[in-house]
């Protein structure tokens, strides 16, 4: 076959966390997946954008990192061999015999039984602050999200925003860099109240600067690099922060792109799915994650590892119509052969 033309049982879209446990579960019923994604890792918005960020909900983990979780799910879904196609968005979603047809913006084909959307929030990217010049200093000294803590280790750091990104990341840096300062249009954030009370307790011992009520105004520097940041306030007065590096959280610009365009049944963005298999309105496409909605749904990732298991178990059928499906539990089962 050409090596741009592929056939598999299910085609998942996403390798978030949910996109790749969706690969085990399908694997635990021995359907053979292949998975694309935008991105040019598995992990999504986890790899992407907070890999150090701590998470508290996983069941056995009281605390793992983003990074290690994502980790731990490619390793777990790796018995089963799954292809991936990363850098890659899919485009076209096309009925064919037995099933149906995907097309990448690399042209890359997979036909499949089944398709699972694991697509999170779509395509996302940041929303840039308007200061003059900021591309020069963007991926430099001026981010929209941490992938290392230890990067910005005895810098001088603004953080832009007031949102819990904002505040976790002010909290977390402050004991790495050699001066965090928070710069807000209000004393007010937008956070969980447990960290905007240690964000402030922090400030009053002179751990962290607040700088509020101030807005980001313009950049300093030379070849990519800050030396200062100037903010103002509503009234006009000017103040410069001395600084080496801008983090700035005014949340991301998420789209779900092609996927409006495929037939599918929407609410507001979302993909509407049966809440117990995790079906949309085409026959043989699911979507689980936070891009699927049903009342009473929770965006929590541990929510997606369920709809996922739903979703293989209601795809069975379709790839084994002749072979009736046990259920089993893992400790019975244990991993089957990959396909």
């Amino acid at each position: 076959m050409h090596a741009d033309r592929h056939e598999t049982d299910v085609v998942v879209i996403g390798a978030g966390p949910v996109g790749l446990f969706a690969v085990f579960e399908c694997g635990m019923v021995r359907l053979r997946c292949h998975v694309v994604d935008a991105l040019d890792e598995v992990g999504g918005q986890c790899a992407a954008l907070y890999p150090e960020k701590p998470i508290f909900d996983i069941p056995g983990h009281p605390r793992i990192d983003a990074a290690d979780l994502v980790r731990n799910l490619q390793a777990q879904a790796a018995p089963f061999a799954p292809t991936y196609h990363l850098g890659q968005r899919v485009e076209r979603l096309d009925k064919s015999d037995g099933g149906w047809t995907l097309t990448t913006s690399r042209g890359t084909t997979i036909s499949a039984r089944a398709v699972i959307v694991a697509a999170g929030v779509g395509a996302f990217g940041p929303n840039r602050p308007p200061l003059a010049g900021i591309e020069a200093y963007e991926g430099k000294s001026v981010f929209y999200y941490v992938t290392r803590r230890d990067t910005f280790r005895g810098k001088r750091v603004v953080i832009a925003g007031g949102g819990d990104s904002a505040v976790d990341w002010a909290l977390s840096l402050h004991d790495v860099a050699a001066r965090v300062m928070v710069v807000h249009r209000r004393s007010k954030f937008r956070a969980a109240p447990e960290s905007e009370a240690r964000l402030k307790a922090l400030a009053a011992s002179g751990a962290i600067d607040l700088v509020v009520p101030w807005q980001l105004h313009g950049l300093e520097g030379d070849g990519g690099q800050l030396s200062a940041v100037t903010v103002t306030t509503l009234d006009g007065e000017v103040r410069r922060l001395e600084a080496d590096a801008l983090l700035a959280f005014f949340g991301l610009s998420m789209e779900i792109g092609p996927i409006a365009s495929w037939g599918l049944s929407l609410d507001r963005e979302l993909v509407a799915v049966s809440p117990g298999s995790c079906a949309t309105n085409l026959a043989g496409v699911f979507a689980v994650g936070d891009i699927a909605t049903y009342p009473g749904k929770l965006k929590l990732i541990l929510c997606g590892f369920s709809e996922a298991a739903m979703a293989a178990r209601a795809i069975y059928p379709l790839v084994h119509p002749d072979e009736p499906l046990h259920f089993e539990y893992s400790t019975t089962s244990g991993v089957p052969g990959s396909a």
